[in-house]
């Protein structure tokens, strides 16, 4: 990081003496003694620099992304107008008009105000896109002078750190992003993080300290075996390593539910060469040192984002067996890359470059609107559309910025807010005027939730909400609202189990009192105990037997041991398509899995002798084999699985609860079949209600097989839940 408070030249005279002329060297200097001469009377910065220290920052900015002269000299002069009696006049007269519309430009932008009513919201961003059309250096001077702002932002108090970070996260990162200027934006996203959420930003910058010698070095033997491979194939070729940034880190972390232990991607390598061809060149080096990982290759040299960043990416398997990203670019690409647009007014001998992207005509088309700046849709409109296109800004009564995804609505932002306001959301006041949930916010919206206590959310909802985080709100309360159906199907569950019993025991019990039993299988409400038999996950024969007085005697436990598990009897051997399993050493036993638990290879297994069944296979932590292993100790017995079991295919049933949708279950197969899992059977039901319950039989091999399965199933939009359901072999 460059320094932060310098108070000469020199740092911004080494970086431009190798292309810039005399001519435009000297008018920096100039620049630099008249801002010194024009600040000389104002306070010193709240940080004790003097104040010219902030100017001469801003130039040594914008010289780190090979701003042109004009730009770099604009810099320095941008707040002698602003903070000193200095005039856009005399600017002129001394610099030329050129530089003297680059301050004016900025000047117009100094006191703006993100935090404000949509009528001065739109005004204000409409300024500085008509400014940015008009020039889009002026907007790299912006940058520049928010990005040493942020950096100098311990300064202030800690309610401006705040309002300055969130007015820089909302929207001069995201512009940032649009016009493809990385350089800013990594920097600018950091910053905000560290005033908006300290304590996690330095948990991170802790932890990323902690390994960083570690990730250095490994980092420096793929650099090295890569620029080897390449020299050796005689391509020319610059390999980086790229270290990953808090903030994105931070984001991976919140968005994918994970802890930064289970980060297995922080190490990083660029490589950037001379032309396209060996960009692709490199590609296949790569591939042939490791194995690329499948979906994780996109070609965005082909096809290029939409701000023109191009470059090829991978993710390999590295040396270490750890996912190893890989960028491949040129060096044209690379400067796009890391400067957006400003790369287009790159210095050239006998003149200043001029822009031919996409991008600028695309700002230029504001200019259009100049004569209907009344009407402050039309400019906000454009800017969702064709800036902003995937971002909208909302703002609370209060001021407070909402930044949503595109398209979003009333739901979406309740949920922003609150949860139970999002639960009780049935419309919104948007601008003074009411709105239905299926509006869609445009930037500058002001929004007023409305709500009723009698309001709960539907499964019509997820076709409205924009926002992944409200989705899954809505979907988890759709879950619970199911919960009282599987206390139904548990309590008819018991009702027909009970009717196994003789009158005699049937007329002892009563099934709306399980206060008895709740503690056995660890719960505390009996409308869990009766969901948990629902789901499938409880027996409701095991619940019976805790609560029935067994009346039958049953026989010689030694002989139903000698009967399952004795060495001399045919029938104790491993039937045909039985599970397959060892009981201290000996194998091949006639045994079946329990349906409580769904038992598969990889589980650490026990086994539980019934009366008349012979042996059941249980997990370990099963919690009807600890019912058992308390009442009845001698049937319990150790199993291991047996090595017949490597090749053996076990049906597994299990049941998905989702919103229904034409090409539901062909999703959920397509899905299935990419884990390498058949499907046997299936049944499908749906509700008036527009849920559908779909009833599954699989060809498991291994535990691990069916938690891939299931995780992949979980993940998917419309899924509500995966349960296991009743087993067979």
């Amino acid at each position: 990081m460059a320094n932060n408070h310098p108070d000469n030249l020199d740092a911004i005279l080494r970086r431009v003496e190798g292309y810039w002329s005399s001519e435009d060297i000297a008018r920096l200097r100039d620049a630099f003694e008249f801002a010194c001469e024009a600040h000389a009377q104002n306070k010193p910065r709240r940080t004790g620099h003097p104040f010219i220290s902030h100017p001469l920052a801003v130039a040594e900015i914008l010289t780190e992304i090979e701003a042109d002269p004009s730009t770099v000299t604009a810099g320095i002069l941008h707040d002698t107008v602003e903070d000193t009696d200095v005039t856009i006049e005399q600017i002129e007269e001394r610099f030329g008009e050129n530089i003297a519309k680059l301050v004016d430009g900025v000047t117009k932008l100094t006191r703006l105000n993100f935090h404000t009513r949509q009528e001065r919201q739109a005004g204000n961003l409409r300024k500085m896109f008509l400014a940015m059309a008009q020039d889009i250096r002026v907007i790299l001077i912006k940058f520049a002078d928010r990005l040493h702002n942020m950096r100098t932002l311990f300064a202030l108090p800690e309610d401006k750190q705040r309002a300055i970070a969130l007015e820089t996260l909302h929207i001069f990162a995201p512009l940032a992003h649009r016009l493809g200027i990385w350089r800013f934006k990594w920097e600018l996203e950091d910053l905000c993080l560290r005033y908006l959420e300290p304590e996690r930003y330095y948990e991170i910058a802790q932890q990323l300290g902690q390994g960083r010698a570690e990730r250095e070095e490994k980092i420096e033997k793929v650099r090295s075996a890569v620029q080897g491979r390449l020299a050796t194939e005689g391509i020319k070729a610059t390999v980086q390593g790229r270290a990953k940034h808090i903030y994105s880190i931070a984001r991976k972390m919140e968005d994918q539910d994970i802890s930064f232990d289970q980060i297995a991607d922080l190490a990083a390598i660029r490589i950037i060469t001379d032309d396209v061809a060996d960009c692709y060149a490199a590609l296949g080096l790569v591939h042939e040192l490791w194995i690329p990982i499948q979906g994780m290759f996109t070609d965005y040299i082909a096809k290029p984002k939409a701000n023109k960043y191009q470059s090829l990416h991978t993710k390999v398997i590295g040396p270490d067996k750890q996912p190893l990203e890989v960028q491949i670019r040129t060096w044209e690409m690379h400067r796009v890359a890391e400067y957006g647009v400003a790369a287009h007014w790159r210095y050239k001998e006998g003149g200043e470059g001029t822009p031919s992207d996409e991008q600028i005509s695309l700002l230029r088309q504001v200019l259009e609107l100049e004569t209907d700046l009344a009407e402050s849709h039309e400019f906000l409109e454009l800017l969702q559309t064709d800036l902003f296109n995937d971002q909208v800004f909302v703002f609370t009564p209060d001021g407070d910025v909402i930044d949503l995804p595109a398209g979003a609505g009333p739901i979406d932002f309740a949920y922003r807010i609150h949860t139970e306001i999002g639960h009780h959301c049935v419309g919104a006041r948007v601008n003074g005027r009411q709105v239905p949930l299926n509006y869609e916010f445009s930037n500058g919206d002001i929004a007023e939730i409305i709500t009723s206590p009698s309001a709960e959310p539907s499964r019509d909802w997820l076709e409205l909400i924009r926002s992944s985080k409200a989705k899954a709100k809505v979907r988890r309360h759709l879950r619970a609202k199911m919960h009282a159906e599987n206390v139904e199907a548990g309590r008819a569950a018991l009702r027909e189990a009970l009717e196994d019993y003789p009158p005699s025991i049937r007329e002892k019990i009563d099934l709306n009192d399980l206060s008895e039993v709740l503690q056995d299988f660890g719960f505390r409400e009996t409308d869990d105990l009766l969901a948990s038999i629902g789901y499938g996950d409880t027996e409701a024969g095991t619940v019976l037997k805790h609560l029935v007085a067994d009346e039958v005697q049953p026989g010689s436990l030694a002989e139903e041991v000698e009967q399952v598990l004795g060495e001399g009897s045919a029938s104790v051997r491993k039937a045909r398509g039985s599970p397959a399993v060892t009981v201290d050493g000996v194998e091949g036993f006639q045994c079946r899995r329990s349906k409580c638990c769904s038992p598969l290879p990889g589980d650490p297994i026990t086994g539980y002798i019934t009366r008349g069944k012979g042996l059941t296979i249980h997990r370990s932590d099963c919690k009807n084999l600890r019912y058992h292993a308390q009442n009845e100790p001698d049937r319990v017995v150790p199993l291991k699985w047996s090595r017949d079991t490597k090749d053996s295919v076990f049906q597994h049933e299990i049941e998905i609860v989702a919103v229904d949708r034409v090409g539901l279950f062909s999703h959920i197969a397509a899905v299935i079949a990419e884990c390498g899992i058949n499907i046997t059977s299936a049944n499908a039901t749906t509700t008036d209600a527009g849920v559908a319950r779909l009833d599954l039989r699989l060809d498991i091999r291994r535990r691990e097989d069916l938690d891939h399965v299931l995780e992949r199933l979980r993940s998917l939009i419309d899924v509500l839940s995966v349960r296991h359901m009743s087993l067979t072999r």
